[in-house]
Formats: structure tokens, C-alpha cells, sequence
């Protein structure tokens, strides 16, 4: 039985794929192996695996690894996995590319917890090897005078649609919650309903780059996602191990 987490992760953000481009892009020239840390149920380490890149998957969700383990392996790609906090893991080996898509680097409990995932991602890369980080402003170009909810994000699963809808963006302390209203409607149309509320750091590349600086990496030319009508864009922090 799919678990709660690995549907609900599937319905916010298995659709996006407005960030595969500069994934792939970055796998190849690295020429080497690829850490994805938070991973999920694998929208990008599947995809880079397709492309013959050895990938690894790194989420602090045990059943969002495994169930991006068992995709794997019904896809016949080769995917290794890992169940660990970005924050202090030990995998014994180095990459070529390490990755943060989307926000998970926003995740990481403020400017100490950033600090902790820095210094484990810096003894996890080769002398040369690039980390990219995917940052988000929820609030950049949002204009209240004309902001219309977006439709929700749906799922079916066996006569059962999951569907999530954002609300708001408000301030939180340092952060930004965004607020969602999940629905599960049930082959019989019983609807139940309830609000989920995910909090992010509001931090800046500036931030992010000065804060790697200390910790033996060297920021290079800035990447851009591209918003959509349905997601914000990101900015996107290219480290250099030194």
C-alpha cells in the first residue's frame, strides 16, 4: 500500500520538471557521480539514471526512499539510495555533482543547519566538483492586484484523487509558510479536506554563497530556473569545491 507521504509528495511535486533541463546539463559536464540530496520519490535522480548517470538519492524520508528504490528497480535503472538528514550523513565515497533541487536547501532549520549540510556536502565532493542550490522566493512576482489561485495539483490513485491547492504565502519569523488545502475525494465523491502548511527559510544566494565561503567552496556564475504559471522561479547557487 503507497504510504501517505510518498502520494502527497507525488501530488505537490512529481509534475514539475521546469528544472530537468539544467539537471541534465550539469550531470554531463560533470562527467562523474551525482548526489541528489532530498530526492523524494526520485523526479530527478530517475530521470539523470535514464540518461546512463550514476546517481545517488539522499531524503531524509524512509518512504519516499523506498519507494524511489522500488520505481528503480521496476525501471530497471540503477539508483543507489540513502536514508539520512542532509544535515550529517557519511556515504564513504565522493561525488562529481551534488544537487538541492527545488527548496530543499530552504528546509534545513536556518543558518546553522545550512552550515552542518555545507560542511557534510564539502567532504562528500572531489577537489573541482560543483554543488548547485535551487532557491526560492515564494513572494517574487506575485502582484495581490491580480493574483488568481492556481488550479490544484491532482493525483488518481486506484479511484482515489488527491488534490492540493496553495492558498497563501505569508511571513513567519525568518521564514515563509505556504499554506495548501488538501483534498481526498473518494470513488463514492466523500470529500475530506484540511489545511497543510509548509515553513521555508527566506534566504538569499548572497546569504548562501558567503556562508560556503567559509567552508571551502567557491562561488561561481549564478543559474536560473524559470517560473511558471504555476511555480515561482529560483535562483540557483553554483559552489566550486576548492
Amino acid at each position: 500500500m503507497t504510504s501517505d507521504a510518498v502520494i502527497w509528495h507525488d501530488v505537490e511535486c512529481a509534475a514539475y520538471d521546469v528544472d530537468l533541463a539544467l539537471w541534465r546539463e550539469l550531470a554531463a559536464a560533470a562527467g562523474g557521480a551525482v548526489l541528489d540530496i532530498g530526492c523524494g520519490t526520485g523526479r530527478v535522480a530517475l530521470d539523470l539514471a535514464r540518461r546512463g548517470h550514476d546517481v545517488t538519492g539522499l531524503d531524509s524520508d524512509p518512504d519516499l526512499v523506498n519507494e524511489l528504490a522500488a520505481r528503480a528497480r521496476r525501471k530497471g535503472l540503477a539508483v543507489q539510495t540513502v536514508v539520512a538528514d542532509a544535515r550529517a550523513f557519511d556515504l564513504g565515497h565522493t561525488f562529481a555533482l551534488a544537487i538541492a533541487p527545488m527548496q530543499v536547501w530552504q528546509l534545513m532549520d536556518g543558518a546553522n543547519g545550512r552550515r552542518s549540510a555545507l560542511e557534510t556536502v564539502r567532504r562528500h565532493l572531489e577537489a573541482g566538483a560543483r554543488f548547485a542550490i535551487a532557491l526560492a522566493n515564494p513572494y517574487e512576482g506575485i502582484d495581490d492586484s491580480d493574483w488568481v489561485p492556481p488550479y490544484p495539483d491532482m493525483l488518481d490513485v486506484d479511484g482515489v484523487v488527491y488534490a492540493s491547492t496553495p492558498l497563501a504565502v505569508r511571513r513567519d519569523g525568518k521564514g515563509a509558510a505556504v499554506d495548501r488545502k488538501r483534498q481526498i475525494v473518494s470513488p463514492k465523491g466523500e470529500v475530506s479536506e484540511w489545511i497543510t502548511t509548509l515553513v521555508i527559510d527566506l534566504v538569499t544566494a548572497d546569504e548562501v554563497e558567503a556562508e560556503a565561503a567559509d567552508l571551502g567552496f567557491t562561488a561561481l556564475e549564478r543559474g536560473w530556473i524559470p517560473e511558471t504559471d504555476e511555480w515561482v522561479g529560483s535562483t540557483v547557487v553554483m559552489l566550486e569545491a576548492s
